[in-house]
């Protein structure tokens, strides 16, 4: 009689579970940015609820929570009801932090359902404005050649700009004295004072200290030449074949999430990338939205273990790791 009951009440359970995920969205939902707001990825993640809001006809609510590069937030997702309700959205970091925080209290995988892909940001290499180099091919030889005596700066672990410099010292098979920083702003405050040598950017905070004079630019780290800076190389083409990256954001539910619940949540999102209004905005935010094919789940899935795989080697290398 007693599993009799059990039985039914966990007919019951799944009953209910149905109900809700055919009625999702019925409350607003929240978007995890596990970053401090006012950033990049703040920023997109605000248009871009923005515009599953219009698709969905419900509030998409953006919760900053700071720390730890990310790992924080993006734990408090993991562990959040697999409903629909709370979701993440994070850059690369989600990929690279598997290798770089040896304690997680997350698998990146396992622990998540993939919504989908979102925009990629191009980054920059940029250097203090009396750097002795003229051009990229002479950056790297200066850099090279330097070693210990030049230094490079960036927002701190687990930051894009840190793995954009592990990558760049594993491909020119060089390593220099690095200077962490609470995020980009401060950084590049000390870059334009001098108090430092270099660093790689989204060139969406880079630029415009650039066109002001304040510190030079050499390459960009895209397949091609970006529209908004048209003259700068891309460091495959001035001299580091093969070298690209680009801070890619991504939204994830919970692990367990219904597919109707994912479904919904992928088209939504998929609908909002098409908007011309979040088009021209992520735009103007410095970021590309991707295409409606990269914008599928399992897309994301393929691309999230492909990124551990690229990562993990690079961040074991160079011995690089957080508590």
């Amino acid at each position: 009689m007693l599993k009799l009951m059990l039985a039914v009440a966990c007919i019951g359970c799944a009953g209910a579970t149905n109900v809700a995920a055919q009625e999702f969205p019925s409350k607003p939902v929240t978007l995890m940015m596990p970053y401090a707001a006012g950033g990049p990825g703040d920023a997109i993640t605000r248009i871009v609820g923005q515009g599953m809001s219009k698709v969905l006809g419900r509030q998409f609510l953006v919760e900053n929570m700071g720390g730890a590069g990310g790992t924080i937030g993006t734990a408090k997702v993991a562990a959040a009801a697999p409903d629909g309700y709370s979701l993440l959205v994070m850059h690369l970091g989600h990929a690279a932090n598997t290798a770089l925080y040896r304690n997680l209290r997350y698998d990146a995988v396992a622990d998540f359902e993939p919504i989908g892909m979102i925009a990629e940001s191009p980054m920059a290499f940029v250097a203090r404005k009396n750097f002795p180099a003229d051009n990229f091919k002479d950056f790297v030889a200066q850099v090279k050649a330097g070693k210990d005596k030049v230094t490079f700066g960036h927002a701190g672990i687990g930051s894009a700009s840190q793995l954009c410099g592990l990558l760049f010292f594993s491909a020119i098979e060089t390593t220099v004295t690095t200077v962490p920083y609470k995020g980009t702003g401060p950084a590049l405050n000390d870059l334009v004072g001098g108090q430092f040598d270099f660093m790689c950017d989204q060139t969406l905070n880079v630029l415009q200290p650039v066109s002001a004079g304040l510190i030079k630019a050499f390459a960009v780290t895209t397949k091609a030449r970006l529209a908004v800076a048209p003259d700068l190389p891309t460091a495959a083409e001035a001299g580091l074949p093969g070298f690209e990256t680009a801070v890619w954001f991504a939204m994830y539910a919970p692990k367990g999430t219904p597919k109707s619940v994912i479904d919904a949540l992928a088209a939504a999102l998929q609908a909002a990338l098409k908007d011309p209004e979040v088009k021209s905005r992520l735009a103007g935010s410095g970021a590309e939205t991707v295409s409606q094919e990269r914008a599928q789940p399992e897309a994301l899935r393929a691309h999230l273990k492909a990124e551990i795989a690229k990562w993990g080697p690079i961040i074991k290398k160079a011995g690089v790791y957080a508590e």
